[in-house]
């Protein structure tokens, strides 16, 4: 009886240990769902300032893509997993680089997006701390609802802005090289 109790803990282990995977101190898993859409991790990497690592972030995707252009422009369910992993992630330093972020993807020219963008901004209302894990999903034909620690934020609707948001780590100025090369499994 002891050996087929320990047979089911080690097989139990075993497939914990395959679902998700270590990015630095992170823990991202390899497999999510989102409305009716099954998503699997199609890469990850870790923010770093200087030596420091400041969140990992994972693209789960449909189907495999290394073409960040391709991503950008697909009208399909996809999701950017953000998980803080330092204290300096703050509120006003995650609000400063989305702005920074959208800038950027826009060229400068986020007039079109300024009221969606200033809603998605009103979703870092509340103090971010370690650990805290923000999903960005993108519902094909609706738009980008945001989650922190599994409760929803709200939604944006547009194809538009779900482009802009994700060029943020996927395009050709990112947030992150190494973040972008690992989102798109390139690492």
């Amino acid at each position: 009886m002891k050996k087929i109790t320990l047979v089911l803990v080690a097989l139990i282990s075993l497939t914990t240990a395959t679902a998700q995977i270590r990015i630095g101190k992170a823990i991202l898993p390899y497999e999510e769902n989102f409305g009716d859409a099954d998503l699997k991790l199609n890469g990850a990497g870790m923010r770093k300032v200087l030596w420091i690592d400041m969140y990992a972030g994972g693209l789960y995707l449909g189907k495999k893509n290394k073409d960040p252009k391709a991503i950008l422009d697909a009208n399909e369910t996809m999701a950017i997993k953000l998980n803080i992993v330092s204290g300096f992630v703050t509120q006003k330093k995650m609000i400063k680089a989305v702005k920074d972020g959208f800038v950027k993807a826009t060229f400068g020219n986020t007039k079109a997006l300024n009221g969606r963008i200033n809603k998605f901004i009103n979703f870092f209302s509340e103090p971010i701390v370690k650990n805290d894990i923000f999903d960005l999903v993108y519902i094909k034909d609706k738009g980008v609802t945001a989650f922190k620690n599994g409760k929803k934020l709200g939604e944006i609707e547009g194809r538009d802005f779900k482009y802009a948001l994700f060029k943020i780590w996927l395009g050709d100025e990112p947030a992150s090289e190494e973040i972008k090369m690992g989102m798109l499994g390139l690492q």
